[in-house]
């Protein structure tokens, strides 16, 4: 049982990792819209994080795992390699007030 606790944890994390990978990503093709000309049209983007080689090696085995099942069989495929991930910007919220709600 610690073991499968131990996989969904790892798993979990991969996801959130990639969740946040691919937000970075699409605020970065909004502020670089030259980068995002470059894009083929109907291309898979496969976002490599080079401080991270676990995550890299399983983004690449999903990729190729989704090119066996993929509907179009030539779809390009783009790896965006990323030397890493700046630090969180603090929350961008000034003086928050909370009032009390009573029932």
């Amino acid at each position: 049982m610690e073991d499968l606790n131990e996989m969904f944890r790892e798993e979990e994390e991969l996801f959130l990792k990639n969740i946040t990978l691919t937000t970075e990503f699409n605020k970065y093709l909004l502020e670089h819209p030259e980068f995002a000309e470059k894009i083929p049209q109907n291309c898979a983007v496969v976002l490599l994080p080079e401080d991270d080689p676990e995550f890299c090696h399983k983004a690449m085995e999903l990729v190729q795992h989704h090119q066996k099942t993929d509907d179009l069989k030539e779809r390009p495929i783009v790896y965006v390699r990323i030397e890493k991930l700046a630090p969180a910007p603090p929350s961008r919220l000034v003086k928050p007030r909370m009032e009390a709600v009573v029932a």
